[in-house]
This record gives C-alpha cells, structure tokens and sequence, in this order.
C-alpha cells in the first residue's frame, strides 16, 4: 500500500459541518408537500433530523476513511505518522470521527421517535430543537478532532511519498556532512544546500534510474551523537527512514571535521546506525574528497576513468575503479563529480544482491527455461 498525503482532502472545521447539515436539512423540509398541517409538520421534523444527521454521519465516515489505516500502512508511513504527529493521537481523533458519527443518528433515531408519537406540533417542533441542541453536543465534542487532522493533514502533505517495491538507498551521517550535494549530484533530487547544520528539514527523495529500474535515494535530517529518548523529532524521522525502509544505508563521514563534528563523535555516531540496522547492509563512504589532503591517489585515474565511460553513452555497468581514501574507504567529490558514477554503479551492484527474492514469484523468463 502506497499512501499519498498529498491526496488527502480538506477536513472540515465543526462549524462548517453543522451548518452544511442543517442547511441541506431545510431544504428537505421546504421540499415536503402535504395537504394535513400535523402530517406535513411531521414529515418535515423527521426530515430534518434524519437529514442533518445523515450530511453529519456521511462527512465523518468519509473522512475516515480518506485517512490510512494505520494496521494496513507500510511501517515506514507509520514511523513518520509517530514521528510527526503521534501514532495514539492519529488513532484517537479518528475513532472520535466514528464515534461522533454514530452518536448523530442514534440522536436522529431517538427524536424522530418522539416527532412521530405525537399530534401536537408544538412538540413536534421542540423534538427537533432537542435534536438539533443534542448533535450540536456531539459536534463539539467532535470539532477538536476535525481541528487536529486539519493541521496533522498540512503535517503530513509535507511528507515524502516512497515506493517500498524499489530499491530504496538511505543517506545518513552527522549534519552538513554533504549528504544534500551528495543526492543533488547523483540523483534528481532537488535539496536545499548550504553551510549550516540541519539544513535538510524533512526527508527528502531523489531518484537515479539504472538499466530502466529507478532508484531511490533518500535524504534524512542530520543525527546527533545524543541517546534516542533525546532526539527531536526530525531526528526521528531519520530513524523511521533507517528502521524501514533501506534497502541500503549509505553512511557519510566527514574526515576534514569540517561539518562541524569531530571524527570520534562521528564514528560513535556510525556505532549507533550499526545498531540500529542490524539487518540491513551498510557503506561507509567518505564525502567531500576534493578537501581531503592530499587528494586520494586514484584522483585523476577514476576521473578520467568516469569521464570516458560517460562520453561512450553511459551504457552497461562497468566496473569502475572506486575512488578511495587514504583508509580504503570509497569516497567521492559532489563538488568535482569525481567518484559519483563509480560509487553509484557499486551502490546497484549491492543493493542487487540485497534483493530478498519471494519463492512465490516465478522468475524472469521462465517460460523459456528448458
């Protein structure tokens, strides 16, 4: 299941309802043509309260049901719904929607009783007043709820929308460790750049397409070297972003400490990714390697390397040389674009033998298979 929050609808303030519901409900009323003053009278009560309650009921429930269940959302949607908004909270205002839902038309059912057993107008007319006093109660009990998906729905429109039957690649590390330019270089994703931590204010998604199946690349918040009970919520949305959804985690150090971390709080930081994704394959890889001095041997020799690969079409997936630091480890430059193509070809090659295979899918051509 794919949740797109950019698609949920306007969630309507308490007043709007009642008054959609009791101007509907009096358009009932004037359509009632009956020769019997107490008959019409009757009939036009009873199709008020049944016609507000009705509009009220039809608008909860269909705003329910507009918003992901939360027991058939990807774990990932409800890490971020945790994260953002409160998972208990998401639960309880949507359930006040159904509760409030229900209580209406046992409010409807309960006045038309007493409209019907009576032939004094008078009471007829006071029947409807209580009903309408009674879901005016229920309203605004309900009217918080409304209010709080309203500002949860601008919350969650903000939200990255993924693809969890993609390879997804998770870009982690310390703040302004250039995880922004890095995806900005090696993907389509559009980031916001400059020399300041936390400049990545939500995950961001960026996509790289290789041999026709499209990548993506995820840019979380910058992490803090703190205990989890400590971190805020954008933090936590990287969390949710590593927990779920990686089918790879690419984790970016910085050796020049220029990002403003010093390198023991740096590899303290990876010892806690490590931790926390025990089951998924991580890549350490140095960034910014035009800073690095010297410059990694291999400098010209995978540039030049890349640069002809890139002048012959981009075709295949060679193996190009990595471009390593003085560690061994892979390491790039987004600024010189010296190490991306190599180290994304190594990133498919990885997150290709990562692939989970389901023995209850046939595979690729096997209707050719002798």
């Amino acid at each position: 299941m794919k949740v797109t929050w950019r698609q949920l609808p306007t969630v309507l303030f308490e007043d709007e309802v009642l008054d959609k519901a009791f101007s509907r409900a009096r358009k009932a009323a004037d359509r009632v043509e009956d020769p019997n003053r107490v008959f019409r009278t009757r009939k036009q009560m009873t199709r008020m309260v049944q016609t507000a309650a009705d509009i009220i009921h039809t608008i909860l429930i269909e705003t329910v049901q507009t918003w992901p269940s939360l027991d058939q959302s990807p774990q990932f949607d409800v890490a971020m719904i945790e994260a953002c908004v409160g998972t208990d909270d998401y639960r309880h205002h949507l359930s006040m929607l159904q509760w409030g839902a229900s209580q209406v038309q046992r409010i409807a059912t309960q006045n038309n009783r007493k409209i019907i057993r009576t032939a004094r107008i008078e009471l007829m007319h006071d029947a409807r007043r209580e009903a309408y006093g009674r879901i005016g109660s229920i309203m605004g009990r309900v009217g918080p709820s409304l209010k709080w998906l309203n500002e949860s729905r601008e919350i969650l429109k903000a939200l990255p929308q993924i693809d969890s039957s993609l390879p997804v690649i998770v870009v982690c590390g310390a703040p302004n460790v250039g995880k922004s330019a890095f995806i900005s270089a090696l993907s389509s994703g559009n980031m916001e750049v400059n020399h300041y931590p936390f400049t990545t204010k939500q995950i961001h998604i960026g996509h790289f397409t290789q041999r026709r199946l499209q990548h993506q690349m995820v840019d979380t918040p910058g992490l803090l070297d703190r205990p989890m009970h400590e971190r805020n919520s954008i933090e936590l949305q990287a969390i949710a972003a590593l927990e779920h959804i990686g089918s790879l985690v690419l984790f970016l150090i910085d050796r020049t400490e220029a990002c403003g971390m010093s390198w023991q709080d740096q590899m303290n930081l990876l010892e806690d990714v490590e931790r926390l994704l025990p089951g998924t394959e991580l890549m350490v890889v140095s960034s910014k390697a035009d800073a690095l001095k010297p410059l990694p041997e291999d400098w010209d020799f995978v540039k030049e390397s890349e640069e002809r690969w890139r002048n012959n079409g981009s075709q295949g997936e060679p193996k190009l040389p990595l471009l390593l630091d003085d560690e061994g480890r892979p390491t790039m430059s987004a600024l010189e674009n010296v190490g991306l193509d190599a180290l994304r070809l190594e990133v498919v090659r990885k997150v290709k033998a990562a692939e989970v295979v389901d023995p209850l899918v046939l595979p690729e051509g096997w209707h050719r298979s002798s």
